[in-house]
């Protein structure tokens, strides 16, 4: 089967929030309206766009946002490491008491950033966060896991990652949607943090599935031995 050119892109079009990011930005909002968080920032990496993103986080509760802005053109080579790297010099800049993110993105699914951030950062870290508890400087998180929910405590500050179960996120107001185009929305490059985004996976090629061959039917088990022993999948 041949090979094609791994190269998707960008379409034209309104930028939206991932699924996994309106559930952490949700949580955010929440926190904050029970007095666990006195201000939310929402960062996107990205291109120009990206703010078209910011806004809706703005919309829905955040108090301001940043955005670090890539070239355009060179957001699909930005790849979790980076973005991870990124996240930590912002870290060090607003010294945060909690980082919430969605828990992986949904075009490549790496679902790696909040894992690269909390060892860069030296956090503890709770993933695929499907319930939260906040107690005596404690996060008490319910994870979804394979063998069903896992149950963990981690002390602040941490990094989280959410899970779809986490919560329904809302829906932007008009209001509310008014009042975020004029709430503050700082712009920085990589380079400003001192951090190098060059990709450091490449994607040579994609290519399609071998093409499963049509089976046969036999009539008796003797056609069937005589046509594995034709095949050589058996010895005559």
């Amino acid at each position: 089967s041949s090979g094609i050119n791994a190269e998707w892109p960008l379409r034209p079009g309104k930028h939206s929030m991932n699924p996994f990011d309106e559930n952490a930005v949700e949580e955010a909002v929440r926190m904050k309206q029970k007095k666990i968080v006195k201000e939310i920032i929402a960062v996107s990496c990205g291109p120009t766009q990206s703010q078209e993103t910011i806004r809706t986080a703005l919309a829905m509760g955040a108090d301001r946002g940043i955005h670090v802005e890539v070239p355009k053109g060179t957001e699909a080579d930005l790849q979790p490491l980076a973005v991870a790297k990124i996240f930590a010099k912002l870290i060090e800049k607003e010294q945060p008491d909690v980082v919430i993110l969605g828990k992986q993105a949904i075009d490549d699914d790496a679902n790696q950033t909040t894992q690269l951030l909390a060892g860069l950062v030296d956090w503890p870290q709770g993933t695929m966060a499907s319930a939260l508890e906040h107690s005596d400087g404690q996060l008490k998180i319910t994870r979804e896991i394979d063998g069903g929910l896992e149950d963990i405590k981690v002390k602040l500050p941490a990094i989280i990652s959410a899970d779809l179960r986490l919560n329904e996120p809302r829906y932007a107001t008009l209001p509310n949607i008014m009042k975020a185009k004029k709430k503050k929305i700082e712009k920085l490059s990589p380079g400003d943090l001192g951090v190098d985004i060059a990709p450091r996976l490449t994607v040579k090629k994609v290519v399609d599935p071998p093409v499963r061959q049509a089976g046969d039917k036999v009539p008796d088990v003797a056609t069937l031995l005589d046509k594995l022993k034709e095949k050589g999948h058996i010895k005559a």
